[in-house]
């Protein structure tokens, strides 16, 4: 499965110079667990709400006047759209991260979070579940068939050899 078919395609993004007060309203506006970061059409980093608790509340800093990109993750990892999630998956656990990403064109096309990864095996799962099902039943058709054929050519097998026995 590749990691376009599982993203959210609506990403959304901040621009570095904007408050952390002004990020913390996106969040409560979109409904989101992180905003890209950029400066003018650069992407420059990723700004979650850890970063949000880590570096301004818990620094006790003013979050109307601290900037997102003095507190954003700006080693940025991303994923080609075209990869498969288990690369993204492991991109995640390597570097501890939730949120990932994904670009296609050099443009961040969407991202790719731990949920949409534990709902991607989930629909994988019910999906091999299916085929298993389906392969057990074509299985038993199959056998079934092979059984009724085997009793038909027994029978013209028979059929024959009757036929000869009287034109003898």
């Amino acid at each position: 499965m590749l990691v376009q078919e599982v993203m959210t395609k609506d990403v959304k993004k901040i621009d570095c110079n904007e408050s952390v007060s002004e990020a913390c309203n996106k969040y409560h506006e979109y409904k989101v667990g992180c905003l890209v970061v950029m400066d003018k059409d650069i992407n420059v980093g990723i700004l979650t709400e850890r970063d949000i608790i880590e570096r301004v509340i818990l620094m006790e800093k003013n979050p109307k006047t601290t900037k997102v990109r003095e507190i954003m993750s700006s080693n940025l990892k991303t994923i080609h759209a075209l990869a498969a999630i288990d690369q993204a998956a492991d991109i995640m656990s390597v570097n501890k991260i939730k949120k990932l990403p994904v670009i296609l064109n050099n443009e961040i096309v969407g991202i790719i979070t731990v949920t949409d990864i534990s709902r991607a095996i989930s629909t994988f799962t019910e999906t091999i579940d299916e085929l298993v099902r389906f392969y057990a039943e074509s299985r038993k058709n199959l056998e079934i068939m092979i059984d009724e054929w085997g009793k038909t050519l027994s029978g013209l097998k028979n059929y024959r050899e009757l036929i000869k026995e009287h034109q003898i």
